[in-house]
């Protein structure tokens, strides 16, 4: 069984990147147990995305790299 972790999606750019984001995330929604999105309001073009992921470790890398390989993307792992 695949362990617990969580990842989190800081997003710059938000109205550029939140499409493909999305695709990504919906792409890899198998995974994703719990998600909680959040955007300051004095900053429009911030967000931040965290998931529960329940999946296997080179399936997360994968859907971080792609993540990652977006303008303004910066990701997070950490183990549970």
């Amino acid at each position: 069984m695949d362990n617990l972790s969580v990842l989190s999606i800081h997003v710059d750019h938000r109205t550029d990147s939140a499409p493909r984001v999305q695709e990504i995330l919906t792409e890899n929604g198998d995974m994703i147990v719990g998600r909680f999105g959040i955007h300051d309001p004095e900053e429009v073009n911030h967000g931040l995305i965290t998931l529960n992921l329940r999946g296997d470790m080179n399936r997360i890398n994968t859907m971080m790299n792609e993540l990652s390989g977006l303008d303004g993307i910066k990701t997070n792992h950490m183990n549970v």
